[in-house]
């Protein structure tokens, strides 16, 4: 247990740090899911509500990834493979497949 003032001030901003970490990185891994299903289920039925969906549930997550790395949250090398991960999937969804020589 903290024994003086600035001891017991360092644990409460600790603890409001992590709180405000923890909701950056769950807000993250939400939309990074949503982007994921959205592409799925763009691969499932095509049109241009779905594509339109995946772009932008591409576009918050970037920004939000880009946000927790400004703010200190991730580091940017994990920030840029997590966007390298959803630019990917997003590339795949959209992309049709190479026809076979």
């Amino acid at each position: 247990m903290a024994n003086n003032k600035s001891s017991k001030k360092r644990i409460e901003i600790a603890e409001r740090n992590r709180l405000r970490n923890r909701g950056y990185k769950s807000a993250l891994r939400t939309l990074m899911k949503r982007c994921f299903t959205a592409c799925s289920a763009y691969n499932q039925d095509s049109g241009d509500a779905g594509k339109a969906a995946v772009q932008q549930s591409m576009g918050a997550a970037f920004s939000k990834i880009d946000k927790a790395v400004k703010v200190g949250v991730l580091h940017r090398n994990t920030g840029a493979h997590q966007k390298s991960r959803l630019s990917a999937a997003v590339k795949k969804a959209l992309d049709p497949a190479p026809a076979s020589v």
